[in-house]
C-alpha cells in the first residue's frame, strides 16, 4: 500500500519538474538554482533543504527528465501498438513523432543534451551515462530476436541524431522527411515485416 508523499517530497519534485524543464530547454549552463526555485514557486534559501549543490540538483534532473520522456514516449507507443503494430515500430515512429519533437521541455534529455553531456563533471556525467544506458536497454528489449549483437547503439544513435537535426529544421516538410527516413530505414534493417504497411500509420 503507497504512502501519500510528504510535504517536503511533494515540494522536491516541483523543484525537479522545474529543473529538468528547464535543462531540456536551455541546456546546462541555462539552468541557475534561483530561476529554477522562483518556477517551482519556492524561495531561494530553501534549494538546500533539498539538494547539496546545483551539480546535485542537475544529476537528479537528468533522472527526473528521463522518466518524464519515457512516461510521454511510451503513451504515444502505446496508442501505436493498439494499431497493431509491433513494439519495435511502435518505439521507433513514437520517438520520432510530431508530439515528441515539439515537447522539448519532457522529452528526451539524450536528445536535449547529448552534445553537452561529456562536458559535466563526474556526478552529472554519470546521470547522463545511466540515461543513455536505460535508453539502450529499452530498444534492445523491442529489438526483434534475430538482430545482430550490439544493434540497440545503432538504433539509440539513429534516434538520437535524427531527431536533434529534426528539431534543427523544424516542423515543416524536410524534417518530416528526414524522420520518415531514419523510420524507413531502422525497419528494413531490424524489422522488415513491418514494412508493408508502413504508408497505413
Amino acid at each position: 500500500m503507497s504512502t501519500k508523499p510528504s510535504r517536503k517530497e511533494q515540494t522536491h519534485e516541483r523543484i525537479l519538474d522545474a529543473a529538468a524543464r528547464a535543462l531540456c530547454r536551455t541546456g546546462y549552463q541555462g539552468v541557475g538554482v534561483a530561476d529554477v526555485m522562483k518556477d517551482a514557486g519556492l524561495t531561494h534559501g530553501g534549494f538546500y533543504a533539498h539538494f547539496e549543490s546545483r551539480d546535485a540538483m542537475l544529476a537528479e534532473a537528468i533522472r527526473h527528465a528521463g522518466r518524464e520522456a519515457v512516461s510521454l514516449v511510451w503513451e504515444e507507443a502505446t496508442a501505436l501498438l493498439g494499431k497493431g503494430m509491433t513494439p519495435f515500430r511502435a518505439l521507433v515512429e513514437a520517438y520520432l513523432s510530431d508530439r515528441h519533437l515539439k515537447a522539448v521541455e519532457l522529452g528526451c534529455p539524450v536528445a536535449a543534451l547529448a552534445s553537452e553531456m561529456w562536458r559535466q563533471n563526474d556526478e552529472v556525467r554519470q546521470a547522463s551515462r545511466e540515461r543513455v544506458n536505460q535508453f539502450v536497454a529499452a530498444v534492445q528489449e523491442v529489438l526483434p530476436a534475430d538482430a545482430p549483437a550490439q544493434s540497440a547503439y545503432v538504433v539509440v544513435s539513429a534516434l538520437v541524431g535524427t531527431l536533434q537535426l529534426a528539431r534543427v529544421l523544424g516542423p515543416g516538410k524536410q524534417s518530416k522527411a528526414m524522420r520518415a527516413a531514419c523510420i524507413e530505414s531502422l525497419l528494413v534493417q531490424y524489422d522488415r515485416a513491418s514494412m508493408e504497411d508502413l504508408s497505413s500509420a
